[in-house]
């Protein structure tokens, strides 16, 4: 019903209003987007590991360490570049399209993120 209702406030819509063009997004540094690549890689290992794929099988379990990354990540990059949230959840998306491109190089491509992406988050938020 929901769906409906959205579907016929978006048919109802004046065209002006569909028609925006989505928000730019921020130009970011090195550190942070080295940042959302990990948080997003980070997102993509934790959906694998809770899967039971081998995709994530060398990774730790990131769970609440993972989450806690990306949180802070994203508030960090608020505060530091005057994002919104919709633009900080528009980087992620960005960033965990960009590693799923290729679904058969994914797993090379986590490969290749997991030392620095571990050593980004045992800086960020040390293992207990």
């Amino acid at each position: 019903m929901k769906r409906l209702a959205l579907s016929l406030a978006l048919v109802a819509a004046p065209l002006p209003l569909l028609a925006q063009p989505a928000p730019a997004l921020p130009t970011l540094n090195l550190e942070q987007e080295t940042a959302v690549r990990c948080g997003a890689a980070f997102a993509i290992v934790a959906s694998e590991q809770a899967r039971g794929s081998v995709v994530a099988a060398k990774w730790p379990a990131l769970g609440d360490r993972g989450r806690e990354f990306f949180v802070r990540t994203g508030a960090r990059l608020m505060d530091e570049t005057g994002a919104t949230r919709p633009q900080v959840q528009a980087l992620f998306a960005r960033a965990a399209m960009n590693l799923r491109a290729d679904p058969a190089s994914l797993p090379g491509r986590l490969e290749s993120l997991r030392d620095p992406c571990l050593g980004l988050l045992q800086l960020a938020i040390p293992a207990r």
